[in-house]
């Protein structure tokens, strides 16, 4: 991995965004096999040194992975994962590495592609045709492997009637659970400019706090689901897979 090719890359996200330093490199590798991801992380260390990057982060790394470049050395602040009420592998590994390591996750798909949300709550299960977005049917599949169609309705059900305790949406109790999940710094929710974009409704999500009542009446349909730690792996482990 040479260190022009990365900084020549760098070089370019600044002219693109007119900016001196990049807030969060945020650094993704396919192949844990090809171990030069080891190399781009110093590489990428020694720009952030430099003062051209601020912050590093990672992108879907595993927590075995993500260990190995901690005990290389290279400090990283954050690591994007999915998870949601769905998906909570994260909690099996990777919160608690995080958490002793001061990392924060920053947490994707919470919403599952919007399957999480008042719009899909006592509506059919939705064929092929239906899932109109690569995000809806990668989710649809998330939630075969999770529990199913009738699994998810129950879930709806009960976060409708969360919300409707604390005048908020469904998708806002899906985003504040993750929120208070230990080790999450934050969640990052999808919109689609002039089509989607549920920024008011998203905003709610800092008015309101899940009692212990409201966490009690998720996890009694969460008990239910599969294990996809077991079905899928780690963080990341769908798309290497």
């Amino acid at each position: 991995m040479d260190r022009n090719w990365v900084e020549e890359n760098i070089n370019k996200s600044l002219r693109r965004m007119d900016v001196e330093s990049l807030d969060l490199l945020q650094f993704h590798w396919w192949d844990y096999g090809d171990e030069r991801y080891l190399k781009a992380m110093e590489h990428l260390g020694a720009l952030r040194d430099e003062g051209k990057i601020r912050h590093l982060g990672l992108t879907n790394f595993d927590t075995q992975h993500l260990q190995k470049i901690v005990d290389e050395g290279h400090q990283v602040v954050s690591n994007q994962v999915q998870y949601s009420l769905i998906d909570r592998r994260p909690e099996i590994k990777m919160a608690q590495y995080c958490q002793n390591q001061g990392i924060h996750i920053l947490a994707y798909g919470t919403l599952a592609g919007g399957l999480l949300s008042d719009r899909y709550l006592d509506q059919p299960e939705p064929g092929r045709a239906a899932l109109t977005t690569a995000s809806l049917s990668k989710y649809k599949q998330m939630v075969d492997a999770w529990g199913g169609w009738d699994l998810l309705q129950e879930l709806l059900l009960g976060l409708k009637g969360i919300a409707d305790r604390h005048q908020v949406s469904i998708a806002d109790v899906a985003m504040r659970y993750i929120m208070d999940r230990p080790s999450v710094a934050g969640v990052i929710v999808g919109v689609r400019l002039g089509v989607a974009e549920h920024l008011e409704d998203n905003a709610q999500v800092f008015g309101f706090e899940l009692d212990p009542e409201d966490l009690d009446e998720i996890e009694s349909v969460l008990s239910r689901s599969r294990d996809l730690y077991q079905a899928i792996g780690d963080c990341g482990d769908e798309y290497r897979r």
